[in-house]
């Protein structure tokens, strides 16, 4: 008895992890951070900082306000929306990519933060 009730236990835990187990397990982060560095998104964002645009954690949780956070990131970064820096604005520059697994990746690795 002592044995199902450990295997259950078990069980239970690993199905619960599972489920808990955020859906960005699979990012790519190397290459996320290789798409940043081309596009030189960080001489505007960092990761935990506001520079002249917002830091990756105030990107993902503005994104995670909307109905489909992993598309709202994906549309802010392919159609460059007009954008504040010091007072000024401007056309947020578009990524230099139409992968969609390479934006869905981005789009994921931005929502981990």
């Amino acid at each position: 008895m002592k044995t199902l009730t450990t295997l259950l236990l078990t069980s239970s835990l690993g199905l619960a992890m599972a489920v808990l187990n955020p859906a960005h397990a699979d990012v790519d982060v190397k290459q996320a951070e290789s798409l940043m560095k081309a596009n030189k998104c960080s001489s505007c964002h960092h990761a935990t900082k506001t520079k002249s645009g917002p830091s990756l954690v105030k990107m993902a949780e503005d994104a995670r306000a909307k109905d489909d956070p992993e598309q709202y990131i994906i549309t802010q970064i392919t159609t460059g929306p007009e954008i504040e820096i010091d007072g000024e604005k401007e056309d947020h520059k578009i990524i230099k990519t139409k992968d969609p697994v390479q934006l869905k990746n981005l789009a994921q690795w931005i929502l981990t933060h």
